[in-house]
Formats: C-alpha cells, sequence, structure tokens
C-alpha cells in the first residue's frame, strides 16, 4: 500500500477507549470504586460525557483482563479480591521479578535488550513524585505515579512483555490493598518509599544492590497488607526467599528500610466470594502506565492537597 522510504499516517494508540479504561483502572486501584461496585456502559458514557461506544469497548477491556466482572443484564462490577487471591497475585509478582533480576545480574549484556539508560531522568522523576506521595500520605496521588514508576523501572529487564505482566499484576494489588489502606487514618509515611533508593542503585549499575531493594520492597508490601488484613505472612512460600541474601549484593547501609510503623488492623476482607482472576487475554506493550486524561470528572477525585 505504501512505497518504500514513503510516509505513513501515525498511530494514535491513546484512544478515548484507553483513557477511559486507563480512568477506571486507577479509579479502582485507589479503592475510589469499591469492591462489589456496580454500574453500566451508560453511567461512565455519562461521566466522562462520551458515547455509549469508547465506555462499553474500555470496559469490555477491562473485564478481558480480569480486572471488572461482567454480570448478565446489570453492566460490570468491581470484583473483590481475598488474602489467598492476594498471596497468589503476590508469589506470581515476587517469582517473575526475583528470576528476571537473578538472569539480569548473571548476565547483564544479554537478553532480548539493552536497558535505555537515557531514561534515567524520567525515572528519577516519577521515583521523586511516588515517594513524596508514600511520605505525604496522598494515597490518591500514590498509586498512579507508583503504579508508573515501577512501569518504567520494569525496562531495566529487557523484557516488555514480563514489564508488562508485571504491570498487570501490581495493578491487582493496590484494587486489593487500597480498601484496607484507606481505612488507616494517617498514611503519611506508612507505604514503602525508597524507589530513589532504586533509582540510585540503577545508576551505579549495581544490579544486585537493585535487586536486593525490589526483594526489600516486596518484603515491605507483604508484611504491611499481611498487619493490615489481620493475616499470617510467615506461612507464605516466598517470603523466605524474599529474606534470603542477594549474591554481590552489599549489606543494607543507612538506606535500608526502617521497620515500618505499627499500623491498625482493618475490619477482615471486603468481601467475603473469592474471585478467581484470569490471565490477561490481551495486554499490549505499554497498556499500563499511561498518564490518564478522562474528559469528565473522576468519581470521587478531590485535588491532592
Amino acid at each position: 500500500m505504501y512505497g518504500t522510504g514513503a510516509a505513513r499516517p501515525p498511530i494514535q494508540r491513546n484512544s478515548l477507549r484507553e483513557q477511559i479504561a486507563d480512568a477506571l483502572r486507577e479509579e479502582m486501584m485507589a479503592g475510589r470504586l469499591a469492591a462489589g461496585r456496580n454500574f453500566t456502559v451508560k453511567e461512565i458514557a455519562d461521566l466522562y460525557g462520551v458515547s455509549a461506544t469508547p465506555a462499553r469497548e474500555a470496559m469490555v477491556d477491562l473485564a478481558a483482563q480480569g480486572l471488572l466482572r461482567t454480570e448478565h443484564h446489570r453492566g460490570f462490577t468491581v470484583p473483590a479480591f481475598t488474602w489467598r487471591d492476594f498471596v497468589e497475585i503476590f508469589e506470581a509478582r515476587t517469582l517473575l521479578t526475583d528470576s528476571a533480576m537473578r538472569r539480569l545480574t548473571a548476565h547483564p549484556a544479554r537478553g532480548s535488550g539493552s536497558y535505555d539508560w537515557s531514561r534515567m531522568p524520567s525515572l528519577r522523576r516519577r521515583a521523586d513524585a511516588a515517594a513524596r506521595a508514600s511520605r505525604q500520605g496522598q494515597l490518591d496521588v500514590l498509586v498512579g505515579c507508583d503504579l508508573r514508576f515501577w512501569q518504567e523501572a520494569a525496562a531495566l529487564l529487557g523484557n516488555a512483555r514480563i514489564a508488562d505482566y508485571l504491570g498487570w499484576l501490581r495493578v491487582q494489588s493496590w484494587m486489593f490493598a487500597a480498601p484496607y489502606l484507606r481505612q488507616v487514618g494517617d498514611l503519611g509515611g506508612v507505604c514503602w518509599d525508597r524507589h530513589g533508593d532504586l533509582v540510585d542503585r540503577i545508576e551505579a549499575r549495581d544490579l544486585s544492590g537493585a535487586h536486593r531493594v525490589v526483594n526489600d520492597y516486596n518484603l515491605f508490601t507483604l508484611e504491611l497488607l499481611g498487619r493490615l488484613a489481620g493475616e499470617e505472612t510467615d506461612e507464605v512460600p516466598v517470603a523466605a526467599l524474599l529474606r534470603a541474601p542477594v549474591a554481590g549484593a552489599s549489606e543494607p547501609g543507612p538506606q535500608a528500610a526502617a521497620p515500618a510503623p505499627a499500623v491498625p488492623a482493618a475490619p477482615a476482607a471486603v468481601a467475603e466470594e473469592a474471585t478467581r482472576v484470569p490471565p490477561p487475554r490481551s495486554v499490549p506493550p505499554g497498556r499500563f502506565g499511561r498518564p490518564v486524561r478522562p474528559s469528565g470528572p473522576v468519581p470521587g477525585r478531590t485535588s491532592p492537597s
């Protein structure tokens, strides 16, 4: 259709359909669209001031990824994740990350691609934004900043499929965590905020050290959510893997994670019924972490203080 060297029309990937899906995804991650919430295509179309077609397509996309549940004649419902769901999600995320980091540490010059070091300034900015939101307890801001930081950091693995799959798992982790975090009075200093430490390790090409920081982050997440949900974490098999020494990593220094502050246990699970989450049917590269530009107000969102 096009001759050699002929200009091709640009492909617009960030469509209205994708923007709506991204906005709804962040609403669910932040717990503003709570588990069990049901809504119709018309409600979402009216909310964002769009026609029914892109709204329906966005919701079908999210349902295909297991992030919404289709209800016959009732539209769509936000699924509820139990502790058992979270443990499975967390184990998948941990094992995938640990394996990829070990491969990268052992063979940093090999793999399906090489890390683009020109992205470091952007990664640093994202780290600063995520850490600041965490320290200030701004959950509504943190969920988006944290997701985009880890999506960009995952490029270090040199495998777009792993990065996108990790992003999909992280979305579900936030969907489980947000309702518990919202029950904590003051979130300042409660969530992990060592994003900058990880960037320091990456800039220093200290892959073993970066691996250790990532393991510390995962262990911090598991223990925090275990306290909030009133669940034991000692029986989670990957906890031992996260506590084990990383080959080549230096001993934790001043940047080591401090003990997490005491957090009151939240009431037990958001829903009684477990929801089995299927793997995504299709998750195009960059699906997670795209900036949200909805054309209307987002339900329940307030401007960060």
